[in-house]
């Protein structure tokens, strides 16, 4: 498992938008920039609510389908075990598997809340999720590609290995930030020197943006100004 961010990270991190997370990550060259976020079937459920980081606890989910035997699936609590195997705080990335993913929802007022108590802060599913209201009370954030009434066959039947969900590839403790734009990974190695590159960068866009609010603005100005506000480069 990879290494852990520690708490003045984490609160770092929180204090930043997932766009300009991602504008810093893309100054270091450390993966392609088409890479390591979430695509358009991945939405935010409360788009209100602050930027989101934590580590992933992975697992995979099934929901259309009935078991071969009985009336339900197997209660997987051997789960909430392995979510405190992951630092905190803690994201579940749940993939649903199902050949149409999201016709029932895994996670809802009773999960969130099961997760919350655990250091869980949010889920990113590309399945669906319910009972926004009461979620959204408790401050549990929820990344899902659809919202269903039913909990349908809801189960988990893997966890703790990679999986992949709106195209976003994760391993279990990867660090995840994520907020109404969307979620991404943010590569460990490089993760600690995120913030004071997201400090310049904000600062050099807002010179730009000042020029561009004054009344002394010209076509002129603001080609030297973004000459001279190289942007800052991130280094491994």
């Amino acid at each position: 498992m990879a290494p852990s961010a520690n708490h003045e990270l984490i609160q770092s991190l929180t204090r930043l938008d997932s766009c300009t997370v991602a504008n810093a990550i893309e100054t270091f060259d450390v993966r392609l920039r088409n890479l390591g976020f979430t695509d358009s079937s991945v939405h935010c459920i409360f788009g209100e609510l602050p930027p989101m980081v934590g580590h992933a606890v992975t697992a995979r989910v099934r929901t259309s389908e009935p078991p071969m035997e009985g009336l339900r699936y197997f209660d997987r609590t051997d789960w909430w075990n392995h979510v405190m195997t992951i630092p905190a705080p803690r994201i579940v990335v749940a993939e649903d598997t199902d050949a149409h993913p999201g016709l029932g929802s895994f996670i809802g007022e009773l999960h969130a809340n099961i997760l919350l108590a655990q250091g869980c802060v949010g889920v990113v599913t590309n399945g669906a999720v319910r009972d926004l209201r009461a979620v959204r009370a408790a401050g549990f954030q929820m990344f899902a590609g659809n919202v269903s009434v039913s909990h349908a066959y809801a189960h988990i039947y893997e966890f703790g290995h990679p999986v992949e969900v709106g195209r976003m590839k994760v391993k279990p403790g990867d660090l995840l930030h994520g907020d109404l734009h969307g979620v991404q990974t943010v590569p460990m190695e490089i993760a600690a020197k995120i913030p004071d590159v997201a400090r310049k960068m904000i600062e050099q866009d807002q010179k730009i943006i000042a020029l561009c609010r004054s009344k002394n603005f010209s076509i002129e100005k603001l080609r030297e100004a973004l000459k001279d506000g190289k942007k800052p480069r991130g280094e491994e």
